[in-house]
């Protein structure tokens, strides 16, 4: 058929004018409308090539109706229109009715080409239609498109999204000759997808073997197979080889290596990545600071939201998440709820996953009330939210508000999981609740048929242990189904240390010094028990197995925010600015201390010294730095919130709560344990820590 309608001179130079007319990119809808007049005046409205134009810009401006209008007007419509509408349909997300236009298209008699078939199994990979991809496929092979490589490619991604992998395989491996970057992409992402990492990541050598170049797809496909597996050694190769070949351009590439590396623990690898980067999006500023976040390094993370911020960058929730995380860990108050303003409050209410992150800097800053404000305005409640507020409540000391909230959630029927009663089993611990932890200990299997972890028997053994069931404790770590880790052996170590049983301390010690002998704290434990027993001797011993062995004892580190910035302080630390106003204040407050009758615990040194260089080495311990810095940094009646990365020792939890009697501030202490809150001289945990 000629592509002009007429043959006469007149009918011939109007149909040029109507193509040089119609061939033209149209400005609006309103545009291709007029055209589309000037053709049915014309009496070219059945012209299968003027149709296909119309119908195909009618699809680009949006208006499936007026295509629609377009298409079934023609009355014979050839396999070049089916495929513009199919293909048009697929374009505005219409996966399904591009799937009904190919069933009406086989209706009418129409054979599909290799053009079409790739739209229709696209199509019904998305809708999941794997009825009619079949069929497609088998029709293919009936007219010979199993030959061509678009049609092959096609059905490798289809068979591969929709989860039927031996037949992706099968078709992959019968065209030897016709793979190409896109099946293998498809192969590898078909397995990523479904969870089969390690056999992604042998599809991906089996791809560079093959001589091709991968493209940005294949690469953060692969990657993400490294990083759910946790396989750092291909993770670093697949690095490496993207360094030597400069497949590293890429902003999404980098900043899955930069995800990657983060998620590995290795944030200097992914600083060198980021800073390296010819380009960053807030995609790839956000990964940096959750890395951070996440990692233990708040006060990176800070840093890095800084920096994103004098480049003119706005937050969104992703942002906003890892600086949360950064502040709760930091208990930088100031800094969170300041952060928390850069996005719609709406944000917080309506995603549980924003909601959760600002709970959480609200219960580990010690704003119960808040965060409780937070959770009751909350529209969309899943199961993290839940847990976020009932293992904040545990942490803050609230054992049976925690338990009504578990309450409510059983009434509303939302089947509670092995993170919720790891809150509830904190609740009992922090309060020595020992029957309420023994009753959900064991509901756990008897009314959910939820299993125990590692985790629960940890909090298990840790609350009797407190209350001084040693024996029912070793017993239930003997017992235990699976190897107890070394945190299992140190909460009886804790135990042990607080009652005093030396020989049971002994035996979990041992244990966690084969699970763990880089770890300074089991030395630093069974030390300090020696030291309260006086039994320097075997003190020293200790002290002197860790310099053998160079295993350095962590140090004491307390973080404070003053007017939004975090101050850190180091046991002993010199090296602050305020450090003379800081000692002084120290100073001062020792004499009110001696003066209510303060003598300060030195069975808590290590150290056989004399008493004046003990009471000398207890007063320079990092929570109190922080303390005495907030005194003097902050208005009279202002909270002190402070964080520290080891548990509080027994004399500083003492010398805080008359410091809080002293000065009629209420101090907050966060450790890595639980939450003290000291005011008018008593402690939220009731002296039991």
């Amino acid at each position: 058929m000629s592509l002009l309608p007429s043959s006469s001179s007149a009918g011939f130079l109007r149909g040029l004018e109507i193509n040089e007319a119609i061939s033209q990119s149209f400005q609006s809808l309103k545009q291709l409308k007029h055209i589309h007049g000037a053709l049915l005046r014309k009496n070219y409205d059945q012209d299968n090539y003027f149709i296909s134009i119309v119908l195909r810009s009618a699809l680009n401006f949006g208006d499936l109706c007026y295509a629609r209008l377009v298409f079934h007007q023609s009355r014979e419509p050839n396999v070049n229109l089916w495929n513009t509408m199919i293909r048009g349909l697929i374009s505005n997300d219409r996966f399904s009715e591009a799937v009904d236009f190919f069933r009406l298209m086989r209706k009418e008699g129409i054979l599909p080409n290799n053009f079409t078939l790739p739209f229709v199994l696209k199509a019904c990979s998305r809708v999941t239609n794997a009825g009619v991809g079949v069929s497609a496929h088998c029709l293919g092979l009936k007219i010979g498109l199993d030959g061509d490589v678009f049609t092959n490619s096609a059905l490798v991604c289809f068979y591969a999204k929709c989860g039927f992998l031996n037949d992706a395989q099968k078709v992959f491996g019968e065209a030897s000759d016709k793979k190409n970057v896109v099946s293998w992409t498809a192969m590898i992402t078909g397995h990523v997808e479904h969870g089969r990492f390690r056999e992604a990541i042998h599809m991906f050598w089996g791809f560079l073997g093959a001589g091709l170049r991968p493209d940005s797809l294949t690469i953060i496909k692969v990657l993400s197979a490294c990083i759910r597996l946790g396989d750092v050694r291909s993770g670093e190769w697949i690095y490496d080889y993207l360094t030597e070949n400069n497949l590293r351009e890429n902003v999404f590439v980098n900043t899955s290596l930069v995800d990657m590396f983060s998620k590995f623990g290795n944030m200097e690898k992914a600083r060198d990545v980021f800073d390296m980067m010819p380009e960053k999006d807030l995609v790839s500023w956000s990964t940096m600071i959750q890395g951070y976040a996440f990692n233990g390094l708040p006060l990176e993370a800070l840093d890095m939201f800084s920096r994103m911020r004098q480049d003119n960058l706005t937050p969104d929730c992703y942002v906003i998440v890892g600086v949360l995380n950064a502040c709760a860990r930091l208990g930088a108050l100031e800094a969170g709820e300041r952060a928390s303003k850069m996005i719609d409050r709406d944000l917080f209410l309506e995603n549980p996953i924003v909601g959760t992150a600002l709970i959480n800097l609200y219960m580990k800053c010690g704003c119960v009330i808040r965060a409780w404000e937070v959770f009751m305005e909350m529209r969309v409640k899943d199961k993290v939210v839940w847990n976020a507020v009932i293992s904040g409540l545990a942490m803050s000391g609230h054992a049976m508000l925690a338990f009504s909230l578990f309450g409510q959630v059983e009434k509303i029927g939302l089947k509670p999981d092995g993170n919720m009663f790891m809150g509830l089993l904190c609740a009992c611990t922090h309060a020595g609740l020992v029957n309420e932890g023994r009753r959900y200990f064991e509901g756990m299997v008897r009314i959910y048929s939820l299993l125990h972890t590692v985790e629960h028997y940890g909090c298990m053994v840790d609350l009797l242990s407190r209350a001084g069931c040693l024996d029912e404790a070793h017993r239930l770590i003997v017992g235990m189904p699976v190897e107890p880790n070394a945190v299992i052996w140190g909460a009886l170590l804790n135990g042990c240390r607080l009652h005093r049983n030396i020989q049971l301390a002994e035996t979990a010690l041992k244990e966690m010094i084969l699970l763990e002998t880089w770890n300074s704290s089991n030395y630093v434990q069974l030390s300090n028990l020696y030291s309260v027993s006086q039994r320097w001797d075997d003190a020293a011993s200790v002290r002197s197995k860790m310099n053998i062995e160079g295993i350095q004892k962590l140090r004491g580190c307390s973080w404070i925010e003053v007017d939004g910035v975090v101050h850190e302080f180091l046991v002993g630390d010199e090296t602050h600015p305020s450090t003379k106003d800081i000692y002084s204040k120290l100073k001062e407050l020792s004499k009110y201390l001696k003066e209510a009758g303060y003598v300060p615990t030195t069975e808590y040194v290590l150290f056989n010294i004399e008493e004046e260089e003990k009471e000398q080495s207890l007063s320079w311990h990092s929570e109190k730095l922080a303390v005495a810095f907030g005194l003097i940094s902050t208005a009279p009646t202002a909270v002190i919130r402070v964080v520290k990365n080891l548990r509080v020792c027994g004399d500083c939890h003492e010398a805080m709560k008359l410091i809080s009697k002293i000065t009629g501030r209420e101090i907050i202490i966060r450790d890595n344990n639980r939450f003290h809150s000291f005011t008018n001289g008593f402690c939220s945990c009731n002296d039991y820590w």
